[in-house]
Formats: C-alpha cells, sequence, structure tokens
C-alpha cells in the first residue's frame, strides 16, 4: 500500500498520511522508534537537498497522539561534513528543543558487522534449527559494518528525500539507508561499486515504516540546488516498492536503477505494480512535474570516465559542467574515482585519487569552481 497526499501544508500532510496509511499495524506504543531523515549537507530544505524538518514533525506528532514515547532523530551526513552543522542548519535542533527529542550523531556512534547470506538451496539445517554454512556460502557472504543505533531500535522510520542522483539516478528509500553506516563504510560501498552493498544494507536493516519527503526534491543531483517542487508526501511499508514507483515518478525504470534490481532479486521488497493499492488525499492539490530533461548528471555522463567515485567528488564535478555548459568541446574525458589510484595517464584527473593524470585538480573532494578553474584554463 503507498499513500501521497499533496499540498504545502507539510506538517498536517504527513500528520494525515500517516492516519490513512497502514503503519499502526506494525507499531506499538512501548516501540523505541528512530527517524532517520536525509541530512547529506547542512542547508534549507528549499534547496531539494534534505528532508524538511516539517516532515520529521508531523511523524513525531503522530508517534506522540499513537502513545509513542521512546523517540530519536539518528542521522549521518556524508563523508567531509558535519552532522551537528546539518542538524542545525537544516532546522532540526529547533526540533529537537521544541519536542524534547535527542539527536543522535552516527559519526560518533559504534558499530557492528552485520553479515548477508544469499539464498543457498544446498544449505543443511539440524534437528535445532541451526544452519551449517556451505563452501559457497563463506565464499558469498557479505560483511557491512552497521551503526549500532540502527540496529538497536525497535522501529526505524526511514524519512528520505525523492530526488535524483549524479551516480544512481535516484536517491530514496534504500540509498538513505547509507546514512547508518560509518564514514569508512561509505567510502567503501563506491569502492565496490555502491549498488550491490546498498542493496545489501536494506537486507541487513529492518525498515519499519517510510515516508517520503517529495516536497521539492532536486532533479539532478543529491546535493541540490534544482529542486522541483512537487508538494507530496508518499509513505508505504515496503522500501523497494516506494522506489520503483518513485523511480518512475522522476522519469526511470525501476530495473534502470541497479540497486533496485538487486535489491528485488535478493529479497528486499517487490516492485510498484498496476496491482498495488495506492491511495491518494488532496488530490486537488496535485500539482505537475515535467521531468524532461531535468536530470542534468545524465547529459555529461559521456564527458567522464568514472570508476568508483565518491558522491562528494563526483556531484562537484556535476554541478562543475553544469555551471559551464557541459564543455562539449573537451578532447578527453575527465577521468575520476578511487579507481584510478596509482595510475597514470594523459589527460584531466578529479581528486586526490586521479593525481596520476598530467592534468589533476587536487582535493578530496575538490571544490566545483577549483574543477571550473581547471578546465578553462
Amino acid at each position: 500500500m503507498i499513500v501521497i497526499t499533496y499540498g504545502s501544508d507539510i506538517t498536517k500532510n504527513t500528520y494525515d498520511t500517516l492516519v490513512a496509511s497502514d503503519i499502526a499495524a506494525y507499531l506499538d506504543k512501548d516501540f523505541a522508534v528512530s527517524l532517520k531523515p536525509n541530512l547529506v549537507v547542512p542547508g534549507p530544505a528549499s534547496n531539494g537537498a534534505v528532508t524538511h524538518p516539517e516532515v520529521v514533525e508531523g511523524i513525531i506528532m503522530y508517534l506522540k497522539d499513537f502513545g509513542v514515547r521512546r523517540i530519536k532523530i539518528i542521522e549521518s551526513s556524508w563523508v567531509g561534513d558535519s552532522t551537528i552543522r546539518a542538524f542545525k542548519f537544516c532546522g532540526y535542533e529547533d526540533l529537537s528543543r521544541k519536542y524534547n527529542i535527542p539527536l543522535i550523531d552516527l559519526k560518533s556512534d559504534s558499530c557492528t558487522t552485520l553479515w548477508h547470506l544469499p539464498e543457498n538451496p544446498n544449505r543443511t539445517t539440524d534437528d535445532d534449527g541451526v544452519q551449517y554454512l556451505t563452501e559457497d556460502d563463506m565464499q558469498n557472504r557479505y560483511p557491512i559494518k552497521v551503526c549500532d543505533e540502527a540496529i538497536d531500535t525497535d522501529f526505524l522510520i526511514n524519512v528520505p528525500v525523492l530526488k535524483a542522483h549524479c551516480q544512481t539516478r535516484l536517491t530514496c528509500c534504500l540509498k538513505n539507508l547509507k546514512g547508518c553506516i560509518p564514514d569508512s563504510e561509505k567510502r567503501r560501498f563506491h569502492t565496490l561499486g555502491i549498488h550491490k552493498p546498498v542493496a545489501v544494507l536494506n537486507a541487513l536493516i529492518k525498515t519499519g515504516y517510510c515516508v517520503i519527503d517529495g516536497i521539492c526534491g532536486d532533479l539532478s543531483f543529491e546535493e541540490g540546488g534544482n529542486p522541483v517542487v512537487s508538494n507530496r508526501i508518499i509513505a508505504g511499508r515496503d522500501p523497494l516498492l516506494l522506489d520503483s514507483y518513485c523511480a518512475e515518478l522522476i522519469g526511470y525504470h525501476p530495473d534502470d536503477i541497479e540497486y533496485l534490481s538487486y535489491g528485488k532479486k535478493i529479497g528486499v521488497g517487490n516492485y510498484y505494480s498496476n496491482d498495488t493499492k495506492i491511495l491518494e488525499l488532496n488530490t486537488e492539490n496535485k500539482s505537475t512535474v515535467d521531468t524532461r530533461g531535468l536530470n542534468t548528471a545524465d547529459r555529461y555522463r559521456k564527458l567522464i570516465d568514472e570508476d568508483a567515485a565518491c558522491s562528494a567528488c563526483y556531484s562537484s564535478l556535476i554541478y562543475a559542467l553544469h555551471r559551464m555548459g557541459g564543455i562539449a568541446r573537451l578532447d578527453e574525458k575527465i577521468h575520476i574515482g578511487q579507481g584510478f589510484k596509482g595510475k597514470e595517464g594523459k589527460g584531466i584527473g578529479i581528486g586526490a585519487c586521479a593525481s596520476g593524470f598530467t592534468k589533476n585538480v587536487k582535493g578530496c573532494p575538490p571544490k566545483a569552481t577549483e574543477i571550473i578553474e581547471a578546465l578553462m584554463c
């Protein structure tokens, strides 16, 4: 079931969305509940990058009316930025004081390694229900370090922003849980290719419910700056169902997003289909959003040779290219990513990892202004 509420009264619409949803079937008033917004960078939600505090406020109001008294807000901003600054500049310190709810910076949290095991029909089970790992299991099991606050909670409410991403095209429910791992693991995710580990992470962390901020997510890349006003709250139980639905809202088929197709393969959830029940509220407030041609990152992929690049570095490059109008007259591709560490070559390298190229923009990550200056020379 997916519930969608339209309109600009964000707090009320979030509250009404949860009242109309099936969250009560899974929630208990004695649960310890953790809310996980997307506060990737410090800045106003109107910029299209972070979860509106009004959305989280609507959830808090619903939980308190339901009888829940143990509520936390947990988050870890992207590598290189401060969660504490994000809490302040995104309006969450005020929210914390108003409702006496703690803000937990997961960058300071302890973590536990969890192991994902793919389905294996050859695995045997003894009379006590204990499964024995096969040799294939030992080779294919997948370890991920997860922050303990995200594991120990009774009920995790995922509160992502529906927006585009410069590498994965979509970031919403599944990718938002990347904020539940330490920074060292975030870097490793990109080394591994981002898609598979994001899907596996969602198989390891149990999401209680998802409330998506679809107010004005950026449809170019994840740090904001090109918001498109949609004024909708989207909620449901199955994060993959919601992400597959939201992928279509911004112009992609679910299988265009690699971590969605892999998530489906390993049983994270189900894709949206014509049989999915959708309840829409305040339909008179619907706004029309034309997504054609808005994904800036797609227009620049042909200029870039990317190998395991981190989001912060890659988005700086996309921002620079966008500001420069694509500089389509480049004679050679721009190289970026951890895969270029220790390699030398002719051409342009972006960031510390690609320092072996004849022309390099230093930094980890470099600023977009520095990339612009280098490319214009």
